[in-house]
């Protein structure tokens, strides 16, 4: 299926590792220019190698999400190379195993922390990149959230920041003047993803017959989730062939959610 994305400009936020890496690919995969910016020089210097095998413009910016003054600086250095920005992946985050399980030991830093790393960088993206959308009357924003983000479950300030980035994809969508000028609003859920060097990877290495018991136990599919899953259900929905989809959250997820 052409998805009708040659020639777009892309800035997927952390899009050196994991899942945001898959998802810089497989916009280059369908003939997307795509931006990543990321804190590490090492893996930022490699995907921005890697985006340009496939026959793209590529751009890596160093950047933190959580240091405020960064998003513009990303922002304008993406425009000032390509003078637009036509999809934009909020994908950088984390803090999920971040704190105590025993939430008053947990203190008040790790809760702004994690909305900070979060939520309110995909709020500094989206309203930074949002006004060059509505110029080119076309857009496509997507935030990668959790399946903590649609239900209940998860560590508190890590759900309730994925939460609160799915209200504010579903709250931008039904926006009609965003909406009318062609852009949409919408959250990739991901349940549990295999990734080299997270804390899913740590528990298989410490005990491996433990983590495949669990594995076998708790996921439908008996087995992880690839950042490549993940990355091809992004693409589809940047695409014109996704135009109806608007305000969705979408779990990628094996069925291990128990949400409708």
């Amino acid at each position: 299926m052409d998805l009708r994305l040659k020639g777009r400009c892309a800035l997927v936020t952390g899009g050196s590792r994991g899942i945001g890496r898959a998802i810089s690919l497989a916009l280059a995969e369908e003939g997307c220019h795509v931006a990543i910016c990321s804190r590490s020089p090492e893996t930022r210097a490699q995907t921005v190698a890697d985006l340009l095998e496939r026959g793209v413009k590529a751009l890596g910016v160093a950047a933190d999400v959580a240091v405020q003054g960064d998003a513009e600086r990303v922002t304008n250095e993406v425009l000032g190379a390509w003078g637009r920005i036509d999809i934009l992946i909020n994908n950088a985050g984390g803090g999920g195993r971040w704190g105590s399980q025993v939430v008053e030991n947990t203190p008040e830093s790790v809760w702004k922390e994690v909305y900070e790393k979060n939520a309110l960088a995909a709020v500094r993206f989206t309203r930074l990149i949002i006004p060059h959308m509505r110029r080119h009357k076309w857009g496509r924003v997507v935030t990668i959230t959790s399946v903590y983000g649609r239900e209940g479950g998860g560590r508190p300030w890590f759900n309730m920041a994925k939460s609160a980035q799915t209200s504010m994809m579903k709250t931008l969508a039904m926006n009609h003047e965003l909406a009318r000028d062609g852009i949409t609003f919408n959250s990739v859920a991901p349940g549990a993803i295999a990734i080299p060097e997270t804390g899913w990877d740590e528990e298989r290495i410490k005990d491996p017959a433990a983590f495949e018991k669990m594995v076998l136990k708790n996921y439908p599919l008996g087995r992880l989730g690839t950042p490549e899953e993940v990355a091809a259900v992004v693409a589809f929905i940047c695409s014109d062939r996704a135009s109806l989809v608007n305000g969705a959250s979408i779990a990628v997820d094996g069925a291990e959610s128990r949400s409708f």
